[in-house]
């Protein structure tokens, strides 16, 4: 058996965000909103819209590549890529399938994950286990969406708040006493009915009726996810200091899942943080889901917000209902 691997952690980071941009004055000529309604419920100015002809595995692709150079690493040095999504390039195969063979890693297994925006951190969670044992040794973890393909434009309270984007991380191991110190995962699947697409699946497969009556787009009952948000959201951050033994006033950041405004400072302020120690980017991005922490992760890093040694909460909720939570002391 393979001898137990003591410290996890992320050794490259990537993103990729489309160069459209949508602002919350576009929106206006789109559906009955205003700029000044958006930014005062959500905190989102603008957000990032793929192409016609670009998909999921497409902007996984770009994040990957970015996450594998940062890494110095060749993609036949990967033995796992798991994409964590709920806008799949196709039911099957897997996106992370289609990743794999776009970037040429011949050697890994891959597979995808659909946590909603949990789905980093459930995937780095995975990757640990993997990583900690000794069965593989690198694995490209990925959180990708383009929510813009799922979204009903005529919605207003929900077309509002999402946006595309791919971010990717490399898990491997890294210095003793650096990487992963806690992972915290959860699930309500009672609160499943608040937040769903809810045609195009074997309980509701795909009809006329079905399209016609934009079942194939993003549901959500915005006040009930609400309230989860704000209560999990908090909980988790603190089961995941609890477990890792690490106090709240040694975090040097937080970056949560970028949803809205009014969560993360609820978040921020139960856990007494002055906000230059919260990441925030949702006002230029919005809410894309999976793809929200590792994008933020990827530009904490490359503005210096992050540095070797920093110890640093993930915390997530998404549909499911599900929440995931992570302290790790940054190993690049």
């Amino acid at each position: 058996m393979p001898s137990r691997i003591k410290s996890v952690g992320i050794i490259g980071t990537g993103s990729f965000v489309p160069e459209r941009i949508l602002t919350n004055f576009d929106l206006e000529k789109m559906v009955d909103t205003s700029d000044e309604w958006i930014r005062t419920r959500s905190g989102i100015s603008e957000r990032r819209i793929v192409s016609e002809d670009m998909a999921t595995s497409d902007i996984a692709t770009e994040a990957a590549k970015k996450a594998l150079e940062k890494a110095n690493l060749s993609p036949c040095d990967i033995d796992l890529i798991i994409v964590a999504t709920v806008t799949p390039d196709m039911n099957f195969p897997a996106t992370a399938c289609i990743v794999q063979k776009n970037i040429g890693a011949k050697n890994a297994a891959a597979f995808d994950i659909e946590v909603g925006c949990s789905g980093f951190i459930y995937a780095l969670a995975i990757a640990c286990q993997f990583v900690s044992t000794g069965f593989y040794k690198n694995i490209l973890i990925i959180g990708a969406e383009t929510l813009s393909k799922i979204v009903n434009w005529k919605d207003r309270n929900t077309c509002v708040l999402f946006g595309d984007g791919a971010g990717a991380a490399i898990v491997s191991q890294v210095e003793d006493g650096l990487g992963i110190l806690s992972l915290y995962l959860g699930a309500d699947g009672n609160g499943g009915e608040f937040l769903k697409m809810p045609a195009g699946g074997s309980r509701m497969p795909a009809t006329k009726e079905t399209v016609e009556r934009n079942l194939h787009s993003i549901f959500m009952d915005g006040g009930e996810v609400f309230k989860f948000a704000v209560k999990i959201m908090a909980n988790a951050s603190f089961e995941a200091l609890q477990r890792a033994n690490i106090q709240k006033e040694d975090l040097d950041l937080l970056i949560p899942h970028q949803a809205n405004i009014r969560i993360i400072e609820s978040a921020a302020k139960r856990l007494e943080l002055p906000p230059e120690k919260v990441f925030v980017n949702l006002h230029k991005f919005g809410n894309m889901s999976a793809a929200s922490i590792p994008v933020a992760l990827d530009e904490a890093s490359a503005i210096g917000k992050l540095k070797k040694g920093n110890t640093v909460l993930l915390v997530a909720f998404g549909a499911g209902l599900t929440w995931a939570s992570c302290v790790l002391k940054w190993a690049i």
